[in-house]
């Protein structure tokens, strides 16, 4: 006699009909959703694309006019005054742009982004697009030690929003699409749609479901189709051919990778201690400081045009060992206080293209320094440049699956996988054991605290998932006591084992993944829990 439960056969058959029906049912409704949104994702993609064209060509024009005006200037006893005056205007009337017309165009964009995402913010996807690419233009364009990726990306993502607006889709699909428009902004920025595709994955949304999969796979290749028919098919930097280094300098990249943690949290640090000194002063002091960055930017750029602007001509040299050893020091700290007074002004621009030329300037030093100390290992310093690129980004984005994408893409480096993964991985952990948040996401914090909330102004009925901190207001309470205002529902909740509908008396704890909606007929209903799921003391950290 068997000890095995045998059910009987019919009821079996009869669920396994219904499971199956359920399944087809679900497969057919994905399919029309894929139907439904894909061609809308191509088209988002494909307007991304033309617009970060277009950007990138007004860049290139700006930096070539820079150059020319620098050189004219060094015919004059005071010439220095002429770079240092254009700059200092281009950041005026740039500062000028955001404060009056799209404050949230300001800095990079991708926190504004990540906040629409989280149902935090609104998409003023008209204001965003013009703002964002005039003002970005003009800030990136005077000389300002800012790149164009984050400003494509915000743009991108405002693309995808008025796509959604002007087809009338669903609320879920018009995420969805700002989301791909944001991976289709970077992918036309540096010719990398693999890296935008997993940059919306590991960063934006942080979802493998195979809807933003797949909307985001599309928008980035139609951007990076348009992309590549105007700029060409060449990688964005031009680096050598580096053959894989010998595994015996592996421990040499390992040490690369711990360099770029320690300097990239020292790098969100000081982005937040800059942001946090101009936001101290009175109205038209930050106005006065942003001017007086300006008019330094262009002071240095007089003297050195390729200390300024994105740094992309410092990136190359790098990349190609062309910068000497005793100089790479001075110019990684030139850029460094650079980069943090640019950013601090609030001006448009972003810091992918910045920290990616300090990654490969710290990269160079570490071969540089490898090279002297084993002389006879092989050493090619560019190579050290090419990982130091990804393993800087890492430690500051934290996302290292999107910064390793990112280099393989735009330097062709395939040869430096292994090298990548292991500098890469060694930064990501450094920079999480210091417990520092990844940039993004300390920007993200310092937005959501500025109170301009989105459950101001929104007119729909929103779904949310939050995660409750711990030491939260809400930690430990049931839900009974939370006090939600009218209009808000806790619908789930989630604590990684197991998932249950709760009720008055369920307790809330850290770490616990709520899912919760919010009537449009509840206007602090979304500030309430967001206060309720946030620790204040880390807001008022931020």
């Amino acid at each position: 006699m068997s000890d095995e439960l045998e059910l009987p056969d019919a009821p079996a058959t009869a669920v396994g009909k219904h499971e199956a029906k359920s399944e087809l049912r679900e497969f057919l409704h994905t399919r029309d959703d894929r139907h439904r949104v894909f061609p809308k994702a191509a088209l988002v993609g494909a307007i991304a694309g033309f617009v970060a064209v277009a950007f990138r060509s007004l860049l290139a024009l700006a930096d070539y006019s820079r150059d020319h005006l620098i050189a004219w200037a060094h015919g004059f006893q005071a010439g220095w005054l002429i770079p240092a005056s254009v700059s200092a205007i281009g950041a005026f009337v740039a500062l000028f742009i955001v404060r009056h017309w799209g404050p949230e165009s300001s800095g990079s964009g991708i926190p504004h982004v990540e906040s629409v995402l989280r149902r935090h913010r609104v998409f003023r996807w008209k204001r965003v697009l013009a703002t964002k690419f005039v003002g970005g233009v003009v800030s990136i364009g005077s000389g300002l030690a800012l790149g164009r990726e984050g400003p494509t990306i915000q743009m991108g993502g405002a693309v995808g929003a008025g796509t959604a607006r002007l087809l009338k889709t669903s609320t879920q699909e018009r995420f969805t699409l700002v989301a791909a428009g944001a991976g289709a902004g970077l992918a036309a920025a540096f010719n990398a749609p693999l890296a935008g595709l997993i940059f919306v994955l590991e960063e934006l949304q942080r979802d493998f479901r195979p809807m933003v999969f797949g909307a985001a796979f599309i928008a980035a290749a139609a951007a990076d189709v348009v992309s590549r028919l105007f700029s060409g098919q060449l990688p964005v930097f031009s680096a050598p051919a580096y053959p894989a280094p010998s595994l015996s300098l592996l421990p040499a990249f390992a040490i690369l990778g711990v360099a770029a943690g320690v300097l990239g949290v020292l790098f969100n640090r000081g982005i937040v201690a800059s942001l946090n000194g101009f936001r101290s002063l009175p109205g038209r002091s930050k106005v006065l400081a942003g001017v007086a960055v300006g008019a330094a930017v262009g002071l240095v750029g007089f003297f050195s045009p390729d200390l300024i602007g994105s740094g992309h001509g410092i990136a190359e040299a790098a990349l190609s060992a062309k910068l000497s050893l005793a100089a790479l020091p001075l110019i990684f700290a030139g850029r460094f206080f650079l980069t943090l007074g640019s950013y601090g002004t609030g001006v448009p621009g972003g810091i992918f293209s910045p920290l990616l030329a300090l990654g490969a300037i710290l990269g160079l030093l570490i071969g540089d320094l490898t090279g002297m100390a084993f002389p006879h290992a092989g050493v090619l310093s560019g190579a050290f440049a090419v990982v130091g690129m990804a393993a800087y980004f890492s430690a500051i984005v934290r996302a290292p699956l999107t910064g390793i994408v990112l280099i393989v893409e735009m330097t062709s480096s395939y040869a430096l996988s292994l090298p990548l993964l292991v500098a890469c991985f060694c930064a990501y952990g450094v920079a999480e054991a210091t417990k520092n948040l990844p940039i993004y996401e300390t920007l993200l914090q310092r937005e959501l605290a500025s109170g301009k909330d989105f459950a101001q102004d929104h007119n729909e009925t929103v779904v949310l998932e939050l995660e409750l901190e711990p030491g939260a207001p809400f930690d430990g309470r049931k839900v009974r006591d939370l006090g939600l205002p009218e209009g808000v529902l806790l619908v789930s909740c989630r604590d990684g084992h197991r998932e249950w509908l709760p009720d008055a008396n369920t307790v809330l704890g850290g770490h616990m993944l709520v899912t919760t909606v919010v009537s449009e007929h509840s206007p602090g209903g979304i500030g309430a829990l967001r206060a309720g799921f946030s620790r204040a003391d880390e807001s008022a950290e931020q």
